[in-house]
């Protein structure tokens, strides 16, 4: 596809970009394409929440230093809002506006004309609240105005040579504890410590869904007859962790699987 001139036009228009980045493929865009647009002007800033994973925000760091793009981390905690804890249907409307809020705040104490997120063409849909959080803080989405799906979001990523371009999509760690389950410190800590064994094990897409002190391990479709043939050394260790029980997805990684049945 050709290079989005458009949306550097749009960016430098702007004069400076606050982008609320997460380190995934298409916020990464966002920064590498204001930086490119404004240089200088452009800041990336990472919210590090309770439901952000340490290895996430050390590829956010690795992958802000890798575009050039000047990199903050803010801190605040999620748990100190009850209705979050709460663990809702909306909880990620909960959670993108205080994000969000975050962030504007920010660009106005800072002087940024404008906070930019990467929300693309291919992620609209009927059941999306934390875009509607998105709309609502009002954040501009560069992707979504020009028309610029996950597919060619990647592409652009790969021309800019950024290293993240083919990085599976990945969520918030209280995407794994099921709606209406209340979300908690230790439930997170122990998810992160579980998907961190399997990512050393070498698997690319890893969700570990807590429902009521068990583990449902989801991988990759493709690679559940590898997880497989390993769980006899896998299962021990998430066990030790301190899950009640441990299983494993034979049907793979599914979208919203949470709220699945286990």
């Amino acid at each position: 596809m050709p290079f989005p001139e458009a949306i550097l036009a749009d960016l430098a228009s702007r004069g400076s970009v606050l982008v609320a980045y997460s380190g995934g493929v298409d916020s990464a865009v966002v920064a590498a394409l204001a930086f490119r647009a404004v240089g200088e002007r452009a800041l990336a800033v990472t919210a590090a929440a309770e439901t952000l994973a340490g290895a996430e925000l050390d590829h956010a760091r690795r992958l802000a230093a890798e575009i050039g793009i000047r990199h903050e981390v803010v801190t605040y905690s999620e748990l100190d809002d009850p209705e979050f804890v709460a663990n809702p249907s909306h909880r990620c409307y909960v959670c993108q506006g205080m994000r969000m809020g975050t962030m504007v705040r920010l660009a106005a104490e800072r002087g940024y004309a404008v906070v930019c997120d990467g929300t693309n063409a291919s992620d609209p849909g009927p059941d999306r609240p934390g875009l509607r959080a998105v709309r609502e803080s009002g954040v501009y989405s560069p992707l979504l105005a020009h028309g610029i799906d996950k597919a060619a979001t990647r592409e652009i990523a790969r021309e800019m040579g950024l290293s993240a371009w083919d990085r599976p999509a990945n969520a918030c760690l209280s995407s794994r504890i099921p709606h209406g389950q209340l979300v908690t410190l230790g439930k997170l800590r122990l998810i992160e410590s579980a998907e961190e064994i399997l990512a050393g094990a070498g698997f690319r897409v890893v969700r570990v869904r807590h429902d009521r002190g068990a583990a449902r391990v989801e991988v990759a479709a493709d690679e559940v007859a590898r997880l497989a043939s390993i769980w006899s050394d896998v299962e021990p260790r998430m066990l030790a962790l301190g899950f009640d029980r441990v299983a494993f997805d034979p049907q793979g990684y599914r979208r919203g699987g949470a709220d699945l049945a286990s």
